[in-house]
């Protein structure tokens, strides 16, 4: 089903990686607020991608609990106003446009998917729900080996399943994490994995193997610059996931 929306005879590539290859967990360190949205040399391909999932595969890249509706009003609130402050954006009342000069409806009774329209980014929101972060919502475009239906309103352990090193003891220090951070003071972690496949939008089931997730060799890098952002009125987190996919050959010593 994927040939339909990208080919891998014809990836979607950025030319390099802004950060160096890490994937450590949680490995996490400051960011700067005007740092939160990127635009990168891929920016007009994977929008054009984007906007095809979002018409033609809707519910296999977004879901929002009823309940989560404040949380993604705010998120796109708090979208708009770092789009306001760039130079490359022009967001105006009732519609932005972007970078590559595709302007957008602010659909506001669609949160989630105006969003994924806006930015080159997925957003997972993350809610506290007795002991854990539970996943309430999101616009996942770009989903790395895993599908949304299957995590869709599950807290962060059960959404880690089948990841081996993801155990109690480390799913406490990522709980610890979400529970952490502060509103006005952001986070952000990457991770890169090799990949022989270079298609974004790659949903897997959890039933897959490990082998058929990650293969052990390939000629590219699939790297994600992770997010963490406090929204103050909902207290939701906001997992902002900013893919990068490049030829193992433009990073030095991949």
């Amino acid at each position: 089903m994927r040939d339909i929306f990208e080919s891998a005879d014809a990836p979607i590539l950025q030319t390099g990686l802004p950060h160096a290859p890490n994937d450590r967990l949680p490995g996490v360190a400051p960011l700067a607020a005007e740092d939160w949205i990127i635009v990168d040399d891929a920016f007009a391909a994977q929008m054009a991608l984007r906007s095809r999932l979002i018409a033609e595969r809707r519910a296999d890249v977004i879901a929002l609990d009823e309940a989560a509706r404040p949380a993604a009003d705010e998120l796109l609130n708090a979208v708009l106003q770092a789009l306001a402050s760039r130079d490359d954006y022009r967001v105006e009342p009732g519609h932005v446009t972007r970078p590559d000069g595709v302007t957008v409806a602010l659909e506001r009774d669609d949160p989630m998917g105006t969003i994924g329209l806006l930015v080159q980014q997925d957003f997972c929101l993350m809610e506290k729900r007795a002991a854990e972060h539970v996943l309430t919502g999101a616009v996942l475009c770009f989903p790395a080996n895993w599908t949304l239906s299957e995590k869709f309103g599950h807290p962060l352990l059960r959404i880690h399943v089948p990841v081996p090193s993801y155990d109690e003891n480390l799913a406490r220090r990522v709980q610890r994490l979400f529970d952490g951070v502060q509103a006005g003071r952001p986070l952000w972690r990457s991770n890169c994995l090799v990949y022989d496949d270079p298609r974004l939008f790659a949903p897997m089931s959890e039933a897959m193997s490990r082998e058929e997730r990650h293969p052990r060799e390939g000629d590219y890098l699939r790297s994600e610059r992770q997010s963490l952002w406090r929204l103050p009125e909902s207290g939701a987190v906001a997992f902002g996931i900013h893919t990068f996919m490049v030829r193992r050959s433009s990073v030095p010593g991949a």
